[in-house]
């Protein structure tokens, strides 16, 4: 099965070669996405001399007008079905997902065991490592929260490190998401369950960012959790949507 690897990127200039040779190393038959938001730092300049003599990496470069990490998110998605993807998984550029559990997440898709798997830090053995105190109490608070209004059953539903099958993401209507900002995965997990898509999880070790600045401020957290109470009381998603 064709897998692609879809990164989106913000400002990575300083992650993303060593991040292409780790996906490289882990599954070397992989397609690698880079879907880049116009970076200031100049990311795409990386990706594009990379892939002058490296025939499985790509560059899909947004105008910085509509940057948001769920649209990156989404186009990259909806590229890498154009590509011939039967697999898609997507990570973060910071190094903070390890490129060695692709395997993990990939193989229940393979076998037919689920149509999506979550990289989990808080399943037996799990961890999430290196992050300052308070923002582990908020990831855990949000972790609750989501799956309390949401009715997500995944032990780490605010994970971003994923595998979709292609039938997944044809389910969801991926074309249609509409979150600009990481709140996408939230909504993208939530369409899942109503798509009644079957669900696994797989360990996985969260270290935090060593290079670069985080995206995720703790205004921007306080309005996703307003967002989710939306999404729930509002009508689904998925009849909702033509």
């Amino acid at each position: 099965m064709k897998t692609t690897i879809v990164v989106p990127t913000y400002n990575e200039k300083a992650n993303i070669e060593k991040l292409i040779k780790l996906i490289h190393k882990s599954i070397p038959a992989a397609q690698i996405l880079v879907v880049d938001d116009s970076s200031p730092d100049k990311t795409y300049e990386v990706v594009e001399k990379l892939k002058r003599t490296d025939k499985k990496l790509h560059l899909l470069l947004r105008d910085r007008s509509v940057k948001g990490r769920g649209w990156a998110g989404r186009d990259g998605f909806v590229k890498a079905l154009a590509m011939g993807a039967d697999i898609v998984v997507e990570m973060d550029a910071d190094l903070s997902h390890q490129p060695k559990y692709i395997n993990a997440l990939i193989k229940p898709i393979m076998t037919c065991e689920a149509d999506v798997v979550l990289g989990s830090r808080y399943m037996i053995g799990g961890k999430d490592i290196d992050r300052p105190f308070y923002r582990q109490i908020t990831s855990n608070f949000a972790k609750n929260y989501l799956k309390v209004v949401l009715g997500l059953k995944a032990q780490d539903p605010t994970s971003g490190f994923r595998a979709y099958s292609k039938n997944a993401l044809l389910k969801i209507k991926v074309k249609t998401l509409t979150a600009r900002d990481p709140f996408t995965v939230s909504e993208i997990l939530y369409r899942c369950y109503r798509a009644k898509l079957k669900i696994k999880e797989t360990p996985i070790v969260f270290i935090d960012r060593t290079h670069g600045e985080s995206k995720l401020q703790m205004t921007t957290l306080i309005k996703y959790l307003a967002r989710a109470l939306a999404l729930r009381l509002g009508p689904n998603p998925l009849d909702s949507i033509k």
